[in-house]
C-alpha cells in the first residue's frame, strides 16, 4: 500500500488556485515505472489541478532500460491525451546523442562540420569504440559515442556492466527491434570498402536506411524539438523539502 502524500502536497491537492508544476527526470526507458509514477500523481493531485498542470520533463528518456520507444511514444501522446496540460520536454545528454546518431540535429550555425567535434576527445575513441559504420564521416561526436561498442565491459563508476556503448544504448536499439552490434548498426569501414569495390554499395545504403527507418519520424521529430533551457516561475510555498521528497519515493521513475 502506498504511503499518504506529505502535508505540503496535501495542501497543493486541496488548492484550486495554485498552478501545479511537476518535474520528472531521468526516465531512461523505464516505461513501467513511468506509468506507475503518472498513475500515482493522478491519484494524489486534485483532478482539476492535474488536468491543468504543467509537466516539465528533464531529459534522458532513452538508454539503460529496454523500453525507450514506448517512453517516447508515451510522451509524444501526452498533449493529445491531456490537452489542457502543458508539457515541456528538455534534452538530456543521452537524448542529444541519440538524436545525433539518427541525423535529427540541425547543422552547426557557425558553418562548421560535425566531424570538428571529434578532436577534443579522440584519445578516448579506441576505448569507447566509436561508431565507424556508414555515415559516420560527418556525424557528431556524441552520435558516434552513443552508437559505438565500448571495449570494456564494466563501468567502475556505477558498478554495473556497460550495455553496448558508453551511453548504455544497447537497450535503445533493442526497443526498436535491432540488436546492438548488428551489421546494419556497425558496418565496419572495411566492409564498406569491400561493398564499394564489389559494386554492392546500394545494398549497404539500404542497410543503413533500414536502421534509420526503425526510428519513426515522429520519434525523430520529438527528439529534434527537445530544448536545453526552460525558465519557470515556481510558487515557493509549494516547493518540497528534501524530507518531503523522501516521502514520495514510491513515485520515482527509477533507481539512481
Amino acid at each position: 500500500m502506498l504511503p499518504p502524500p506529505p502535508p505540503i502536497l496535501q495542501n497543493m491537492m486541496m488548492s484550486k488556485n495554485s498552478s501545479v508544476v511537476i518535474c520528472i527526470g531521468d526516465i531512461h526507458g523505464y516505461m513501467t515505472k513511468l506509468r506507475n509514477l503518472w498513475s500515482n500523481l493522478e491519484r494524489v493531485i486534485q483532478a482539476s489541478d492535474f488536468e491543468n498542470a504543467r509537466f516539465i520533463f528533464l531529459g534522458d528518456y532513452c538508454d539503460r532500460d529496454p523500453d525507450t520507444r514506448k517512453v517516447l511514444d508515451f510522451l509524444i501522446d501526452l498533449p493529445s491525451k491531456y490537452p489542457n496540460q502543458s508539457h515541456v520536454f528538455l534534452a538530456g545528454n543521452h537524448d542529444f546523442a541519440f538524436t545525433a546518431f539518427v541525423g535529427a540535429i540541425p547543422p552547426p550555425p557557425d558553418g562548421s562540420e560535425f566531424r570538428d567535434t571529434w578532436a577534443e576527445f579522440e584519445a578516448s575513441e579506441e576505448r569507447e569504440g566509436w561508431y565507424k559504420g556508414y555515415g559516420y564521416q560527418n556525424m557528431h561526436l556524441q552520435g558516434r559515442r552513443w552508437a559505438g561498442k565500448i571495449t570494456v565491459r564494466f563501468n567502475a563508476v556505477k558498478g554495473t556492466e556497460y550495455q553496448g556503448s558508453i551511453y548504455d544504448a544497447g537497450t535503445t536499439f533493442q526497443s526498436y527491434g535491432l540488436p546492438h552490434g548488428s551489421p546494419g548498426c556497425f558496418l565496419s569501414s572495411f566492409s564498406l570498402a569491400f561493398a564499394l569495390l564489389s559494386k554492392q554499395y546500394q545494398s549497404v545504403v539500404d542497410i543503413y536506411a533500414e536502421l534509420m527507418k526503425a526510428v519513426p519520424d515522429e520519434n525523430k521529430k520529438f527528439l529534434s524539438n527537445l530544448v536545453w533551457i526552460h525558465e519557470e516561475v515556481i510558487n515557493q510555498s509549494f516547493l518540497l523539502s528534501n524530507k518531503d521528497q523522501s516521502k514520495l519515493n514510491y513515485s520515482k521513475p527509477h533507481e539512481r
